[in-house]
């Protein structure tokens, strides 16, 4: 099993798509965590993320014969759990109570030597910011999550998207206007 780990990811897929399900259960390991958390953001409910993310490892193995290596690997698989992720979200009711990210997958103790109004502040802040994300439409929302929570580069997350360059900037550049109006709003005259 040692040999899968060490084995670089286009063997790994080019296995895979010869039928190893020992290949293909070695790109799982490597990308469910990271895919999960993708995922998470973007439906704010564990449930259904971890649905979610079965799901588009299942449809990923299903259809790892047409993948094309035209993308990296990690881009496909994301591509196909955000487009699943989107239609959960079109089905989901809106969310009640928000869950927080920091909360995945454990919780940290709080640090004492900040005041408790520091805390609470912090606390309300971050929770406008998640309620602003998730009042994102799913088509602003990827965006956001891709590029400025995960790290990804622009072409990276346009890839993912299946969008141009220039479609995917200006997505994102509306829903930062977006979140940023609903953080201006909590802060008020404090801005």
């Amino acid at each position: 099993m040692t040999q899968l780990s060490g084995e670089d990811e286009q063997a790994l897929v080019g296995r895979a798509q010869s039928g190893d399900r020992l290949a293909f259960e070695e790109l799982v390991r490597r990308h469910a965590d990271r895919l999960y958390a993708v995922i998470l953001r973007f439906l704010a409910d564990g449930r259904e993320a971890e649905d979610v993310t079965q799901e588009a490892f299942l449809r990923a193995w299903r259809s790892i014969g047409r993948f094309k290596g035209r993308s990296q690997f990690f881009t496909w698989l994301y591509r196909i759990g955000l487009n699943e992720a989107k239609r959960r979200a079109a089905r989901l009711p809106p969310p009640g109570k928000l869950t927080s990210l920091d909360e995945h997958p454990h919780v940290e103790a709080p640090d004492w030597r900040e005041a408790p109004e520091t805390r609470a502040a912090e606390g309300e802040l971050r929770s406008v910011l998640e309620s602003a994300v998730r009042a994102l439409d799913p088509d602003y929302r990827a965006p956001l999550i891709l590029r400025d929570v995960e790290g990804l580069s622009t072409r990276e997350a346009a890839e993912i998207m299946n969008l141009g360059e220039a479609a995917f900037k200006s997505r994102l550049h509306r829903a930062r206007l977006a979140v940023r109006e609903a953080i201006d709003d909590y802060l008020g005259d404090d801005a």
